[in-house]
């Protein structure tokens, strides 16, 4: 079976806004009251695209800034984002904002990164709401540079639109069929998505790019154009939804021993991949 590599979505946002219950109910389907602060949570989880696995991290950050150098690394080493705010906050949308720039000054390829801006706790909003939907969307779609990025609100606790926030990435990061109408606005506008495969915006794929050009023309992963590629993305569709509710799931939160090794190896890699990326 071919094997792709690991693909990173990273999750940012300040305190108490809900990352890791949107995380939980995506994964576990489960939620709780109980507010425990993250350090830092990786998850991986296994997708068969029909004799293609894609391997996906979600990486869950600390919403305070105690940790300067993880959220670098984090930031450095992300395929895609999932910027969280709560609607009933409002220094929540200011820190989203804050994490946005912390993306544009480390991340010289930041418009062409999936960014999903994710505003939580929407079934409080009806009486607490401090963000509108509008202002969010006015900030991302008029006053930021053309990014590839989709608005969504969300509940955590009622389970409202948790799984459309991970589908809404993958389907940003090309690895599902854009919908024809392109609701919730993208950087790409009306463009067609591409059905192979295609990853863009890693830190560190200049350290394999001959490998991944070899495996992006596999005809194991649809190539470019027809109707293999949709059925690829079909697949990844209906594997989101059977695969969080399925007790075989492979769910292995990661130690913190083990995200350290990997982090030093990561940024070697970023070093050597350096050159490719000019920080704005």
């Amino acid at each position: 079976m071919a094997d792709l590599e690991r693909i990173r979505l990273v999750l940012l946002g300040g305190a108490g806004v809900g990352k890791s219950s949107i995380v939980k109910r995506f994964l576990f389907k489960t939620y709780t009251d109980k507010y425990r602060a993250t350090v830092e949570d990786l998850y991986n989880r296994e997708y068969d695209l029909g004799g293609v696995t894609l391997k996906v991290d979600i990486l869950d950050t600390s919403g305070d800034m105690q940790f300067p150098a993880m959220r670098r690394l984090s930031i450095a080493t992300a395929h895609a984002f999932m910027l969280v705010y709560a609607a009933t906050s409002a220094p929540s949308f200011q820190c989203v904002k804050q994490c946005f720039e912390e993306i544009r000054e480390q991340r010289g390829d930041f418009q062409d990164i999936p960014i999903v801006i994710a505003g939580n706790k929407a079934d409080l909003a009806t009486t607490h709401r401090e963000v509108k939907l509008e202002e969010v969307t006015d900030w991302v779609f008029c006053e930021l540079p053309r990014l590839r990025a989709k608005v969504l609100e969300c509940s955590a606790k009622e389970d409202s639109n948790v799984t459309d926030l991970f589908k809404s990435l993958l389907s940003l990061s090309r690895f599902l069929p854009a919908s024809s109408s392109g609701s919730g606005g993208s950087g790409g506008g009306g463009e067609a998505a591409p059905s192979g495969f295609k990853r863009r915006s890693s830190a560190y794929v200049s350290a394999s790019s001959s490998r991944n050009k070899n495996r992006m023309n596999s005809p194991a992963l649809g190539g470019a154009g027809g109707s293999g590629g949709d059925k690829k993305g079909s697949s990844l569709v209906d594997a989101v939804d059977v695969a969080t509710t399925s007790a075989e799931a492979k769910l292995k939160p990661r130690s913190r021993s083990l995200i350290r090794r990997a982090s030093r190896k990561t940024k070697q890699q970023i070093n050597n991949a350096s050159d490719d990326c000019n920080v704005q």
